[in-house]
């Protein structure tokens, strides 16, 4: 597997973690005694690890290279090496990162359903359980990767390289360039009404008004009611984090804290409405805890929005503007705004504008699917960092799948030189890494076809 496909089965399993805890579950309650398969370093791989994980694979569509009943515990075992090595190393994943990891999770398992209630109904749990759930495994496969992004990071190719890489590569192993997008997007987040504000800013104001009455601690309200659960799991506390991990609005509030003893004033943030104590500054980090709410957004301001940007679309199909000027003026996607609505991402280190349609949010590819170059969509909703919102989108540009050539292609052909040289990095390390660990290994296993040596001893 490319680094690549690893990262999105990793993601893709991640997706649906609530299912296979409950597969593990049900597993164990059939086995009196659950097996120990494997042993790496002081972590046992039981049986039902892998018929979990093989479960999940058969959800998803992931295809296993070579044996299933080698490969799963094998990648089980990888991946305790690398959460191994990532503790000595000191590798962290903070709560924001979490949070907007969750978050883009959730986005995406509630646009392939519907609807936060079809999503809730699907599994049979609240939006707090599946979160929850999805948190701990999201974490994993995060310091996973920031491992390998640690081991890799200073691997670097010159356009030389590139060039003779491909010099006298047969024309069968020229890799193929999917087909590509450019989109531009504007957004309309739909206005909540200022009673819902209000009832939510009343709700802050009790909970404020009861941890200074000494009726309850801010803990115990953080964990009854914020709509942030990771945090809410351990009262409200987010861990020491810098100024550029927060919210800006939110950072503001929290550096300039200094009695612990005191509740901030109310803050809005792009998440929702807070109230924030400090718990600890260690330099240029703080540790504060926090509640969050979020208001509820009306199905008539999402209507009204969607409208809004029916007539902006009119509006723009009449030429009364171009969509580079909506853009820039008339939509609420600050990540966007300054590049006339231009979406970006990050592919391999390198900031794009080029899309795979699967690197797309999974309602915009649905959006433009079928669209010409210069067309705009129908409005339509879409979830971001946890809240609905509406857009339309123009299809800016699209380059049909073709095989990659040196002169329109060269940052296609550097990605696969550099992946190659990660892989043999990462492939070099886990052998290394197999070589000076505790292996133990069931008997059955002995005749697998690994694809790390080292193993069998």
């Amino acid at each position: 597997m490319s680094i690549r496909s690893i990262l999105f089965a990793m993601l893709a399993l991640a997706s649906t973690a609530m299912q296979a805890k409950t597969d593990k579950d049900s597993i164990n309650a059939q086995s009196t005694v659950d097996e120990v398969i494997w042993v790496v370093g002081d972590e046992a791989i039981l049986k039902s690890d892998v018929e979990a994980m093989r479960m999940q694979a058969l959800q998803q569509g992931v295809h296993w290279t070579g044996n299933p009943d080698c490969a799963i515990p094998e990648q089980i075992a990888v991946q305790k090496l690398f959460l191994h090595q990532a503790a000595i190393d000191s590798i962290e994943v903070t709560d924001a990162q979490i949070s907007a990891g969750v978050d883009r999770q959730i986005d995406y398992m509630i646009s392939v359903v519907g609807s936060r209630e079809k999503l809730e109904e699907y599994h049979k749990k609240t939006m707090t359980q599946i979160r929850n759930e999805l948190r701990d495994s999201y974490r994993e496969n995060q310091m996973v990767e920031e491992m390998k992004q640690q081991l890799v990071k200073d691997i670097a190719v010159t356009p030389a390289e590139v060039r003779r890489y491909f010099k006298d590569l047969p024309t069968d192993s020229i890799p193929f360039v999917p087909t590509e997008v450019e989109v531009q997007i504007i957004t309309q987040t739909p206005r909540v009404s200022q009673e819902e504000i209000n009832r939510v800013k009343g709700e802050l104001r009790d909970y404020t008004d009861r941890i200074n009455r000494g009726d309850a601690s801010f803990q115990t309200l953080a964990r009854l009611y914020s709509e942030d659960p990771e945090s809410a799991r351990r009262g409200g506390e987010l861990g020491f984090m810098s100024r550029m991990e927060l919210d800006p609005a939110f950072a503001a509030v929290a550096f300039n804290l200094t009695d612990p003893k005191k509740v901030s004033k109310i803050v809005e943030s792009e998440f929702g409405f807070h109230i924030i104590q400090l718990i600890e500054k260690r330099g240029e980090k703080a540790n504060v805890r926090h509640i969050l709410r979020r208001p509820v957004v009306s199905n008539e301001a999402i209507e009204k929005s969607l409208s809004q940007l029916d007539s902006l679309r009119t509006n723009i199909a009449d030429a009364k503007f171009t969509f580079d000027q909506a853009a820039s003026v008339l939509s609420d996607d600050k990540d966007t705004r300054s590049n006339k609505g231009v979406m970006f991402h990050d592919d391999m280190g390198t900031r794009t504008s080029r899309f795979q349609l699967q690197d797309l949010p999974a309602e915009v590819a649905r959006a433009i699917d079928g669209l010409k170059i210069g067309e705009v969509t129908k409005p339509f909703q879409m979830m971001k960092n946890g809240r609905t919102v509406c857009a339309i989108v123009k299809l800016k540009n699209r380059s049909e799948g073709h095989k990659a050539t040196i002169t329109e292609d060269f940052q296609v052909m550097k990605n696969v030189v550099l992946e190659k040289l990660r892989q043999e990095k990462i492939h070099q390390w886990v052998v290394e890494k197999i070589k000076n660990t505790y292996v133990r290994i069931n008997d059955r296993y002995l005749d697998c076809d690994f694809e790390y040596q080292g193993w069998i001893r």
